[in-house]
């Protein structure tokens, strides 16, 4: 029996990464927001790597934070280790990797959802949607209750069909052997929804007393207090180390005796796997040169002996993990808390979808996270904000907002999804971005805070700090291009400390900089500042003026894809009336809808002559307009 249940300006159902995002963005948004998860005691739960952040990772939570929301904030406070990666190279690679407290950051995912003005947390499975004229108007739950809205987001991650399974055994479940998803899957194939079969899967948890550390080697966190979000002024100081370790010539051995009963190769797994995360079984296969595998014991929190093995995801039976885990230097003797295992579950193929996430074939519903084919955290809780923001203005009555991929990862992610589509789980990565280097873990606030402010997440107090860096960046920069620096002897024996050749003449303190063996530190000492200048300002003085060329070469580009974008295509065109272009750019164009000439350019199997000819066909357009008036 149903039962009007309440009403909405935005539903979010789920809340796991993506869900958290969604619904505190729109919330703070100002639109009245209702979350609807399986199970309360699982919000924001990680139910793989206890970690965020990485390559590509690490930069969107920071665009997450730049743009007002709540990841980079949560693993602050709740962190057991903070590493910034990659410090030997240049700036457009590093990016910064907390391991998590995983009960720590659910519990204070949580106790956010729950304190958020606007929003109404409550437990509930989704069964369907209502629709009606194409447009969605709420979601009915299990119980009956109906509960309507003026968009709705699906957030439903690995839970649609999902089905666990080990070795030989194979059951219905979401992760971690909770309860899957079933009816709300088989409504978006009533719908019309093309939905896809992906997999992943989690490595063994080991009891931490049962380890030989003496046999691993210790990976502490970094000394220098790191932060993942803007507004963070309290660090942990006190870190857990992770350890590292290898598999051995033992343990392949046991992979290869065993395939036979690996559900990858007996063929009882169907969906397409994570290329970028692939199981040991997979690893031995494929790499079958190398003699061993990294392999990292992450502890899962500061209150559980429970250890992640990461580089050991597997869905071998049970027997074999136990057997395989004790090949391990360290693990010869370790207790196998839990088994790993591969979940396979339902995903929406993303070209389905506009950049808005906004779905096309039914008005008002968006989803976002791997529901859309992604795999990860970081990418779950990017969508998520968009999502989020997307949903609240298209119910407030506001414009939309769409990242372009010179702006944000967050838009080379969504950009990819929608307009290439994923024949497997897509995972973020720097080789991605065509414009990595403006798109830094060090620039993100600069990049994206002006939109967080425009939309209504990023506080006045915030915005004025932001407004005083940018003045504070731009004003040292000035100081070191009007400063001449001598070759006194205190330059010289200075810049041959550091490695550099000797000054002949005077010379400009930016372009001293621009030397690669010189930094900030050491022109501040030759030219010191009579302001305090923050650490913060200091690095984006160094890569602006250190990597001034390569930036401009990168912006030019930016603006010569910004005329191929600004050229939109009508919403309503018909392709079918375009002669000259190929069969397959014909079909592709119908599937996609590109809003942007750009768009339709990065299509797979849309070539360059293709694209001139929409080119030459929306001009002619133009000119009809324009001759008929």
């Amino acid at each position: 029996m149903s039962y009007h249940a309440g009403d909405y300006d935005v539903i979010v159902v789920g809340a796991g990464h993506a869900g958290c995002e969604s619904g505190l963005a729109a919330a703070r948004i100002g639109a009245k927001t209702l979350m609807i998860t399986i199970n309360l005691d699982m919000v924001a739960f990680m139910p793989c790597n206890p970690s965020i952040g990485g390559p590509a990772k690490g930069i969107v939570v920071r665009e997450i934070d730049a743009l007002g929301g709540e990841m980079g904030k949560n693993i602050d406070k709740t962190h057991i280790q903070m590493r910034m990666l990659n410090t030997g190279k240049g700036p457009a690679v590093r990016a910064l990797r907390a391991q998590a407290d995983k009960f720590a950051y659910q519990h204070e995912m949580k106790k956010t959802l729950e304190n958020q003005e606007n929003l109404t947390l409550i437990q509930g499975m989704v069964d369907h949607m209502i629709i009606e004229d194409g447009v969605c108007k709420g979601v009915v739950t299990q119980t009956g209750a109906e509960y309507y809205a003026k968009s709705v987001i699906l957030t439903t991650g690995t839970f649609l069909r999902g089905e666990i399974i080990l070795g030989e055994l194979k059951y219905s479940s979401g992760p971690n052997n909770q309860q899957p998803s079933i009816k709300l899957s088989e409504h978006l194939e009533e719908i019309g929804f093309d939905l896809v079969r992906f997999k992943t899967g989690t490595p063994p948890r080991v009891n931490s007393r049962s380890i030989d550390y003496s046999k691993t080697e210790i990976q502490p966190g970094d000394e220098v207090p790191r932060a993942f979000s803007y507004e963070t002024t309290k660090y942990i100081t006190d870190q857990l180390p992770c350890w590292l370790t290898y598999t051995s010539t033992e343990t392949h051995q046991i992979i290869d005796n065993n395939l036979h009963r690996s559900p990858m190769y007996s063929g009882m797994i169907k969906g397409t796997g994570p290329r970028y995360c692939p199981s040991i079984e997979d690893k031995v296969v494929r790499f079958n040169d190398k003699p061993r595998h990294q392999i990292f014991l992450e502890p899962e929190g500061r209150n559980t002996h429970e250890v992640y093995v990461q580089g050991l995801s597997t869905s071998l039976p049970e027997d074999v993990q136990q057997q395989m885990i004790r090949t391990v230097p360290g693990l010869e003797n370790a207790q196998m808390m839990r088994a790993g295992y591969a979940i396979e579950y339902d995903a929406i193929v993303p070209t389905q979808l506009w950049p808005t996430l906004e779905t096309k074939k039914v008005e008002s519903l968006f989803t976002a996270g791997q529901i859309n084919g992604t795999s990860g955290y970081e990418e779950a809780a990017g969508q998520g904000i968009i999502a989020g923001i997307n949903a609240a203005q298209k119910a407030l009555g506001k414009e939309p907002l769409i990242l372009s991929r010179s702006e944000a990862y967050i838009g080379v992610l969504i950009d990819d999804l929608v307009t290439k589509g994923t024949n497997e789980p897509y995972r973020l990565l720097t080789s991605r971005a065509e414009y990595r280097l403006l798109l830094r873990h060090d620039n993100a606030d600069l990049r994206l805070t002006d939109i967080g402010k425009r939309i209504g997440l990023i506080s006045d107090e915030r915005y004025e700090k932001f407004i005083l860096k940018k003045q504070s960046v731009e004003l040292e920069k000035q100081r070191l291009e009007s400063v001449i620096i001598k070759p006194n002897q205190v330059t010289q024996n200075l810049i041959a400390s550091a490695g550099g050749s000797e000054l002949k003449d005077g010379i400009r303190a930016a372009d001293l900089l621009k030397r690669p063996e010189m930094t900030y530190e050491h022109i501040s000492q030759l030219v010191p500042s009579d302001k305090n200048i923050d650490p913060d300002v200091a690095e984006q003085v160094e890569i602006q003026i250190k990597y001034e060329g390569y930036i401009e070469k990168s912006l030019q580009q930016v603006e010569k894809l910004k005329k191929m974008e600004n050229k939109k295509i009508p919403e309503n065109i018909d392709y079918d009336a375009i002669s000259g272009l190929a069969n397959e750019a014909r079909q592709k164009l119908k599937q996609v809808r590109p809003l942007s000439v750009a768009q339709a350019s990065r299509i797979s199997g849309v070539n360059p002559a293709d694209v001139s000819i929409l080119l030459v066909y929306l001009e002619q357009g133009k000119i009809s307009r324009v001759s008929n008036q």
